[in-house]
């Protein structure tokens, strides 16, 4: 069996990640900490119980557990998952020998510390944005896969200082987000097995060869010239994917747009009246995603940050035109079968989606 190592050199891509992320305030007072973690702990279990009256969605896996992480904490666990994610794709590449053929050692040697540095500036510079986290592959990182809703304090704390938020309400309007993608995880029985199954596709698609490296670039200046930005849909990562890969990548894009446009949705909606400043803190979140520099505009291009910010638009577009045209009934629709969750095309264009769904309604009369 070949033993070369990871393409990727890990501890690097730690390093550099927590080097990125140790900004001013990135460290609270432990006292603060603290208050944090007992408030999220209270905070979790009611906003649990409001998505749940809100999209009759009910998490199957038992009571939500909050847990407050710095943003260390949030890079080694995702660093964790990234690896268990690719695990697949470097035991093929052992076993065709491709990883030891590719590059001399000297070469190879200094290749896996560029990846694992610019991995580590992508998740470092995340580390700095993410509030809270509800994500399959990071929560199976833990010992209760499932039951964990992750808030990374230093970041909630400094959006409450610099915006002078009201701590009780902004936390409990993070917490109905996260629960809400828990239970859209945990409630909807087929949801998790459905949703790893195109990870899993998107993985096992994935051909690391130089012939598609080249390929890629052809497509990439063909869109230049064309006059289209190549990072536009699904940043580096769909402008470097073969056709069959885009499609599955397009797949996840669209469950992603309806999870978080339905999330972002319901944590406006589903505590109305205990979070009375919610549209100004989705007001500040979302002027805070498009006020960037043009610097960290490209950069988001780069990660495919751009093609996620548009997904919660889309994702509410879709939401609240599916709810226009049917009411919460129909949205309710999208949780009954894999079959029934809009397509990319669908998303962007919700009367396609509603035209579908009540066709398969009247053939099944």
């Amino acid at each position: 069996m070949d033993k070369s190592p990871d393409p990727v050199d890990w501890g690097v891509a730690e390093r550099v990640a927590i080097r990125v992320a140790s900004r001013p305030g990135s460290r609270p007072d432990p006292a603060l900490t603290r208050r944090l973690e007992e408030r999220f702990a209270e905070l979790t279990p009611v906003a649990e119980e409001l998505v749940e009256h809100s999209t009759g969605l009910k998490s199957l896996a038992g009571p939500a557990r909050a847990e407050v992480t710095d943003r260390a904490g949030w890079i080694r666990a995702n660093l964790r998952s990234f690896r268990r994610l690719l695990q697949p794709i470097l035991e093929r590449a052992r076993e065709n020998g491709s990883l030891s053929r590719n590059l001399p050692a000297p070469l190879a040697a200094g290749t896996r510390a560029a990846a694992g540095a610019e991995l580590g500036a992508v998740l470092g510079w995340m580390s700095t944005r993410v509030l809270g986290q509800y994500d399959l592959l990071f929560a199976e990182d833990m010992d209760s896969p499932g039951d964990v809703v992750y808030y990374v304090g230093p970041n909630v704390l400094s959006l409450e200082d610099r915006h002078g938020f009201p701590a009780n309400e902004f936390r409990l309007w993070i917490a109905v987000h996260e629960l809400t993608h828990r239970a859209q995880f945990t409630g909807v029985p087929w949801m998790r097995e459905h949703f790893l199954g195109l990870v899993d596709d998107g993985v096992s698609l994935a051909t690391p060869q130089a012939k598609d490296v080249l390929a890629a670039v052809r497509r990439i200046a063909v869109d230049i010239r064309g006059g289209k930005n190549p990072l536009a849909d699904a940043g580096l990562v769909g402008a470097m994917a073969t056709p069959e890969q885009l499609e599955t990548l397009r797949s996840i894009q669209a469950l992603m747009s309806l999870l978080e446009g339905h999330g972002d949705i319901t944590m406006n909606r589903a505590a109305a009246e205990r979070i009375p400043r919610a549209q100004r803190f989705a007001r500040v979140l979302r002027e805070r995603r498009e006020n960037a520099t043009p610097l960290v505009r490209f950069f988001q291009q780069l990660i495919g940050m751009e093609a996620k910010l548009r997904q919660y638009a889309e994702g509410e577009r879709f939401v609240e035109e599916v709810e226009r045209a049917g009411g919460p009934e129909l949205l309710a629709r999208v949780w009954e079968e894999p079959a029934n969750l809009p397509s990319l095309t669908e998303i962007r264009d919700p009367a396609l989606w509603v035209s579908r769904l009540r066709g398969r309604a009247l053939e099944s009369a």
